[in-house]
């Protein structure tokens, strides 16, 4: 019998690649990759759902199942994971140098349903008290005009956001007409070097150190989404999906850990393992439902607060149901 074959979509990343180029093959898939930009990835999975598993979203993932009757359904395999403190820029110009700053201010985000600006948002709010509907919110593209929110909004009673099509809010923050600017993507002028952008953090990590040993939440920002069509056919391929995946990672950490290669160009590139593991834990970074609950949980409060979901899912709704318990060997 021939192996399944699934179409796949995804950015590239050092601990996916055994499987993208099959040194790993799921057990019963033949693959067929496609190496994207994420938001065309996104883009293009939400409106036509082109592939049968695609890296997507988190918060629009949320979103869609909130929602109810969502196209795809996620597997525990998160790509990429990033804290969102360095996510802030701010105007030299607008004098904000703490968080409070922001309070009454223009604040540009390029999409309300944003991960990175959901986790972004959650730290102000309940780490640095930021309230939320004191900001003049503006949304807009980051780099070009004409970005529009791809889903549904619920959001909280004095939270109001303006959109506005014809700029970009790199163009709205250096023109004057905006304070800051929350995105997972930097401001072009800010990339070139121009002095009028800063990061209202520009050394974020103790923060970011500071805020895992606090909450243990380590921000996901996306996930491996399944058509729920090709799942509801073959419900198997769910957990094979995740093995291979799991199994890519590890060659990735084992890899990067070795003295004996550099797998990256960047010195003491394995002492960065070790130090991060110090941290994390053996494995730094987790798949599976029980390793990233606390993460999970805390993330489905913030869509909720924030009018990404109109209730608070419960994290079993996430995923298939063979993933609350995985085989012990």
């Amino acid at each position: 019998m021939p192996d399944l074959s699934l179409s796949l979509a995804i950015s590239y990343y050092d601990h996916v690649v055994d499987v993208v180029r099959g040194k790993i093959r799921p057990e019963g898939i033949s693959l067929i990759p496609c190496e994207l930009p994420n938001e065309e990835i996104f883009f293009r999975m939400l409106h036509f759902g082109e592939w049968d598993v695609a890296e997507f979203s988190m918060a629009k993932y949320v979103a869609v199942v909130a929602a109810g009757a969502p196209p795809f359904r996620a597997i525990p395999v998160f790509p990429s994971r990033m804290f969102r403190q360095s996510s802030v820029y701010v105007a030299t110009s607008a004098g904000i140098t703490r968080p409070g700053d922001l309070q009454c201010r223009r604040v540009g985000v390029p999409e309300w349903g944003q991960t990175a600006g959901v986790y972004a948002r959650a730290y102000l709010q309940h780490q640095c008290g930021v309230s939320l509907r004191e900001i003049q919110w503006v949304q807009a593209g980051v780099n070009e005009a004409g970005r529009k929110e791809k889903v549904d909004l619920s959001l909280p009673a004095g939270v109001a956001i303006e959109r506005v099509a014809d700029r970009s809010l790199t163009e709205m923050l250096l023109a004057g007409d905006l304070d800051a600017i929350i995105s997972a993507r930097e401001p072009s002028a800010f990339l070139a070097g121009d002095p009028r952008i800063v990061r209202l953090w520009p050394d974020s990590r103790p923060l970011e150190e500071a805020y895992f040993r606090a909450t243990g939440v380590f921000p996901i920002m996306h996930v491996i989404v399944v058509k729920s069509q090709t799942l509801d056919a073959n419900p198997w391929i769910a957990m094979n999906l995740f093995t291979a995946f799991e199994a890519a990672k590890k060659n990735s950490l084992r890899g990067l850990s070795a003295n004996t290669t550099s797998r990256i160009p960047v010195p003491w590139s394995q002492h960065f393992v070790r130090e991060t593991q110090s941290i994390f834990g053996e494995d730094c970074w987790p798949y599976g439902l029980e390793p990233n609950r606390r993460t999970l949980e805390a993330f489905l409060q913030y869509c909720c607060e924030q009018g990404v979901t109109d209730r608070k899912l419960q994290v079993s709704e996430l995923f298939p149901k063979e993933f609350s318990k995985l085989v012990k060997v």
